[in-house]
């Protein structure tokens, strides 16, 4: 972690902590906290500091195209990308039903890659600050102090990943920007061999799944105090459920519940996304803010991602999962709410992915090779899925000339825009508020954003004229000519 401290308004005598770059997270992002003479916070905000214009710059491109190249948004989630794109364009070329071979290959990739990034950020990004704490010494505050002090942890993680990763490679032809989901269906089928290895492995990788949700479970047991109240805010959440109401990372209908767990909307259409969602923009950074239209922006935020799919859902398909769920839901009094939640929330999820891969790999099915359908054509297709972050959402429009024409995304880390900043205020009050700033004190920061595990290079979209300034710098290091547009 690097930051600063600097004077921000010398005539409120306010002071500016600048961390900057967060790290341990996908993408780049800082984080501003404003203070006055007595160390009191006065403001708290996490700004996302990098612009990536997908949105754009695919206009103008065959929609075949874009599954593929959406996927470059991200190095830790491609195939939630690829995923979420094939499906709306299913819409476009009217294969509104895939074949059973189709769905299953895609699900058994998407359940793999919420296998790996789920075990990449436990394991490799948080683990260090729940086993070390904290304010531990930064020296082995990382992965490598993890695998020195707890080798079985580490190498438990290791593997977990890898064959999630292997999961993906088998299923789309490379472990990252593969090819696999194309408008249909899929390009590449599953062989008995392929289907061989995998199987190899998953009984040892379902029994590290349960033993991930303990590793996370005793330590809310543990400590109570931290774990169950760290950054509390509270918030309503969104997600998809699958049939009647199960968790269902691939498909489903929209559900959502306020902040007392009450159903505000259920069975929403997901093509109908834009009727419930709306979009702000604000000027201090390039992640939009997602709300709902009915309750307006103001209040009308939500979180998403495994926190909210555990206590969204119905039930968990897969035994020990579900078995996982009932516990967690009888834990709180009421919705759980403290960030440290999503941690617990996530390896129950990685268990049910485990549990999934070994059902589809015993699936007939599986090993069909009916690959791609279509049907009558349509200009336009929503696709959502449920990514590893929370829901996803792909919109295209495409018009005679198979040309894309309008393209909007929103992504699990912008729906929690919000709440990451709401969190991020809630520590700074309880931990840092008229106290010496030091570096331990500021991870408690970090530690409230690696949380809800954001990708922060899939959520930098905007809408409208971005501020942007482009310099021409000589070989001296000298301005030859800037350009900047407000």
């Amino acid at each position: 972690m690097n930051f600063s401290l600097e004077t921000a308004t010398p005539a409120d005598n306010l002071r500016r902590v600048v961390i900057e770059p967060v790290s341990r997270v996908e993408g780049h992002g800082k984080v501003t906290i404003l203070l006055d003479a007595d160390n009191r916070v006065q403001q708290v905000r996490l700004h996302i500091v990098e612009f990536r214009g997908f949105e754009k710059f695919i206009q103008g491109r065959p929609y075949w195209e874009v599954p593929v190249m959406v996927q470059r948004l991200c190095g830790i989630c491609p195939v939630s990308h690829n995923l979420a794109a094939s499906k709306a364009f299913d819409i476009i070329v009217g294969a509104r039903q895939l074949t059973p071979t189709a769905e299953k290959i895609r699900r058994l990739m998407h359940y793999g890659q919420m296998l790996q990034s789920h075990a990449l950020h436990m394991y490799y990004l948080c683990s260090p600050d729940l086993l070390f704490g904290f304010d531990s010494d930064i020296a082995h505050r990382n992965i490598v102090g993890v695998a020195e002090r707890y080798p079985d942890t580490a190498k438990q993680g290791i593997l977990l990943r890898k064959y999630g990763q292997e999961v993906i490679r088998i299923t789309s032809g490379k472990r990252v920007h593969g090819t696999g989901a194309i408008p249909g269906g899929m390009n590449k089928g599953i062989s008995i061999e392929e289907r061989n290895i995998l199987k190899k492995d998953i009984d040892e990788i379902v029994a590290w799944g349960a033993a991930s949700v303990q590793i996370v479970k005793d330590l809310h047991r543990q400590n109570p105090a931290l774990y169950d109240h760290f950054g509390s805010f509270r918030s309503g959440m969104m997600s998809l459920t699958g049939k009647d109401g199960a968790l269902d990372f691939y498909d489903g209908t929209l559900r959502g519940r306020d902040a007392q767990g009450a159903v505000l909307y259920d069975g929403i259409d997901y093509q109908q996304y834009d009727s419930l969602i709306e979009e702000e923009v604000k000027p201090w950074t390039y992640m939009k803010f997602p709300y709902l239209k009915s309750i307006g922006s103001k209040d009308g935020w939500y979180r998403v991602g495994p926190l909210s799919r555990i206590q969204n859902c119905s039930f968990i398909s897969t035994p020990l999962a579900e078995q996982e769920r009932k516990e967690f839901i009888a834990y709180s009094d009421g919705p759980m709410h403290a960030p440290l939640g999503y941690h617990w929330a996530r390896m129950i999820e990685l268990l049910h992915a485990a549990e999934t891969i070994r059902d589809l790999l015993d699936d007939p099915e599986l090993l069909g090779d009916d690959l791609v359908t279509k049907g009558e054509r349509v200009r336009e297709g929503v696709g959502v899925v449920e990514a590893p972050r929370g829901t996803l959402i792909h919109h295209y429009q495409v018009n005679d000339d198979d040309l894309v024409t309008m393209c909007n995304l929103i992504v699990s880390t912008t729906h929690n825009n919000q709440p990451m900043n709401e969190a991020i205020r809630a520590v700074a009050r309880q931990y840092l508020s008229g106290h010496e700033i030091t570096e331990g004190l500021l991870n408690h920061i970090e530690v409230a954003i690696r949380a809800f595990d954001p990708c922060l290079s899939c959520a930098t979209h905007a809408i409208g004229k971005m501020p942007l300034t482009a310099e021409l710098i000589d070989a001296d290091g000298n301005t030859v000519h800037s350009l900047t547009r407000d």
